[in-house]
């Protein structure tokens, strides 16, 4: 799978020990930035993640800030992207299953790269459920961004 990255400066360290190890799952990295630890702001990368799943380009997209809740707000302000929040297993691949989340979200302050690397691979192996209920909500979901 093609994978979008990005992060700001606060998610640069935990986006950076885990590049080589996305990798090494089988996925193909595009890197949006930040590429130092200088301070850039979170909505700019966003945008280009979230540009490229849009486009065809990636097929999901991770983003790393301090606590993933900033990336998430921006992921989701872009109309055809659904983004979460992800620092637990469950939710690591019930977003995807239930919610269709193309967009994991994930915070350098709060979990460690040996966790995140488990949830990335949760995330990225989960499928979206056919179960109509699921299909329908996220239906509903897209017909409120009109």
């Amino acid at each position: 799978m093609k994978i979008a990255v990005g992060s700001d400066h606060a998610g640069y360290e935990l986006k950076v020990k885990l590049l080589d190890q996305i990798r090494a799952l089988g996925h193909e990295v595009v890197d949006f930035g930040s590429y130092d630890p200088n301070p850039v702001d979170f909505p700019d990368v966003a945008k280009l993640v979230t540009g490229a799943i849009l486009s065809g380009e990636c097929e999901r997209g991770i983003m790393f800030c301090g606590t993933g809740v900033g990336a998430a707000i921006a992921c989701n302000k872009v109309k055809g992207i659904r983004a979460s929040v992800c620092h637990d297993i469950y939710s690591a691949h019930q977003c995807v299953e239930h919610d269709n989340v193309q967009v994991m979200c994930l915070g350098n302050q709060i979990i460690g790269h040996s966790v995140a690397i488990e949830l990335i691979d949760i995330f990225l192996k989960a499928e979206f459920s056919t179960d109509e209920d699921f299909r329908r909500r996220v239906d509903k979901l897209s017909q409120m961004e009109s």
